[in-house]
């Protein structure tokens, strides 16, 4: 089929066919190189969106292209009812990134890794014998039911899925769903008597983004992140971190938490996004650590989603993995781990440094920055009803740069993590340019 010979617009076809879950931008992207996009008419933008983190090394890296080309004619697909060599190369890659014992688990994006996360602390607070907390706050009692409740944060973010809403903590995503998921319950971000408070003998786990993006990139603090070990350990819970957004590079480092707070390890990792560099991937990592089971004996925390527990259709095929592989070995061989540190750094300096009265703050670690807009926005900048976030990335969008809005006042920069320090000066301009001509 010719696509060009079809006179119906893009724009046309989507609001006939696509179901209009999404608010788009009225941009029609055809292709991508390295940092870059064009549109339908043949406009270029400097793409800081990276498709939301997932575009780590950019749009159509040559070795992605070769590798996955190569692959895709010898195989694509075959059931998880048999083994193939590219998902056991990653499996062992990513459990050396994490420098912890542990295996992984293949799925195909960011929520259905949560997912996971979920069935294994339910799966652990069902068959695990709990441990009483060496110390606590008030008397201790065993619990009367199943550990099964799974804490997570005020404006946290863990997918669309039913029980994705229900561990997100932001009401805007429940609306017109409930009732909730059972079994979620939502601290406070960063405090640790709030966290201590709900905890008691029902909870099975503790989900966390070291870094939250979708609520405007907040970092968890390290003594935040140590305490929380802590208290799960007392409590003999699980602690999970989503690292869907700010893993396997985004901030610096392989882990998001090991900018923050390396010596701190958790039970279970989720990742997707920037795993495959746009292709669809999620996996989960759950560490190696030996449990008391309530029949007696003991099983590997590691293996305790075991055959029959849980499953996917396409999660790890030999085609998404070999990319993946390749991904992982081009962020190692280019040095962009060490590129996203130094770049981030020169970025947030740069923003601050434009002095804008219309910025508030400017927050983040490595490539994953956001960029708070002052809250009467509105009124400086003539905005009228639409929110700040939204406006401003009209605005960049004209001038040439693809940025991410985040809630309504702040926006997010999640370039490729082979950005160049020129590419980050020239977005840079770019958004001096807009604050300008606001004000």
């Amino acid at each position: 089929m010719n696509l060009k010979l079809d006179s119906t617009s893009t724009t046309e076809l989507y609001g006939s066919y696509v179901v209009p879950n999404y608010g788009r931008f009225p941009l029609v992207l055809e292709r991508g190189e390295g940092a870059w996009v064009w549109d339908d008419t043949g406009r270029k933008y400097l793409d800081f969106g990276a498709g939301i983190a997932v575009c780590s090394i950019g749009h159509c890296h040559p070795r992605v292209v070769e590798a996955m080309s190569r692959q895709l004619g010898q195989l694509v697909h075959t059931s998880n009812l048999y083994y193939t060599r590219p998902q056991g190369l990653l499996a062992r890659k990513l459990v050396e990134l994490v420098g912890v014992a542990g295996k992984v688990f293949f799925c195909n994006s960011g929520a259905e890794a949560n997912e996971a996360l979920y069935k294994l602390a339910r799966k652990f607070g069902n068959e695990t014998v709990p441990a009483p907390p060496e110390h606590t706050v008030g008397e201790w009692t065993e619990p009367e039911r199943d550990r099964y409740k799974i804490i997570t944060f005020t404006g946290s973010f863990h997918g669309r899925t039913l029980a994705g809403i229900a561990a997100t903590g932001q009401e805007k995503v429940k609306k017109g769903f409930e009732p909730m998921v059972d079994g979620f319950s939502h601290s406070a971000f960063n405090d640790a008597p709030a966290l201590l408070a709900a905890m008691d003998g029902s909870t099975a786990a503790v989900l966390l983004e070291p870094v939250q993006g979708e609520s405007g990139i907040h970092a968890v603090s390290a003594q935040f992140l140590r305490t929380v070990r802590s208290i799960c350990d007392d409590y003999g819970a699980l602690l999970m971190f989503d690292e869907v957004q700010c893993g396997l590079g985004r901030t610096g480092e392989w882990c998001g938490w090991r900018s923050i707070a390396p010596e701190v390890t958790p039970d279970a990792i989720s990742w997707a996004k920037g795993i495959a560099g746009g292709f669809p991937l999620g996996a989960i990592w759950v560490r190696d650590r030996m449990l008391t089971l309530n029949g007696g004996g003991t099983l590997s925390l590691a293996d305790l989603l075991g055959p029959g527990t849980h499953g996917t259709t396409f999660g790890g095929t030999p085609l998404v993995c070999t990319g993946a592989l390749e991904v992982l070995q081009i962020i190692a061989d280019e040095g962009l781990l060490e590129n996203a540190r130094t770049l981030g750094v020169y970025a947030k300096e740069a923003i601050s440094g434009l002095g804008s009265p219309l910025i508030a703050e400017v927050r983040g670690l490595g490539l994953m920055l956001g960029i708070e807009l002052v809250r009467d926005f509105a009124a400086q900048a003539g905005t009228g009803t639409r929110a700040a976030s939204l406006w401003m990335v009209d605005r960049l969008h004209e001038a040439g740069l693809l940025t991410i809005p985040s809630g309504t006042n702040a926006i997010r920069w999640l370039p490729p993590l082979n950005v160049t320090r020129e590419e980050v000066a020239q977005a840079v301009d770019i958004l001096a340019g807009v604050l300008e001509k606001a004000v």
